[in-house]
């Protein structure tokens, strides 16, 4: 069973690459998606990871409040999007 991870905090300039490296010193990343802005394309500075759960559990204590990149990284099991009303 796969678990999804929020990575917040993010450098702006990080790359999908560079945070799968990140974490795949704590098992095997099954996916990683970082979130950009619809307009701009710029990087939003937060993502999700996807691994299985108990290399999850490691990597989400070993690098909530780790410094990358000049920033200190936010990471927690990502919670389901809350539903939203329609926007017309």
């Amino acid at each position: 069973m796969s678990k999804s991870i929020y990575v917040g905090n993010l450098p702006w300039a990080a790359t999908e690459e560079q945070v799968q490296d990140l974490f795949a010193e704590y098992g095997n990343v099954l996916s990683v998606k970082l979130v950009s802005d619809r307009e701009t394309g710029r990087a939003r500075g937060f993502g999700f990871v996807e691994m299985e759960d108990g290399e999850a559990q490691a990597a989400i204590e070993a690098l909530d409040n780790y410094s990358f990149g000049g920033r200190t990284l936010r990471v927690n099991e990502a919670k389901p999007r809350a539903p939203r009303p329609p926007r017309y």
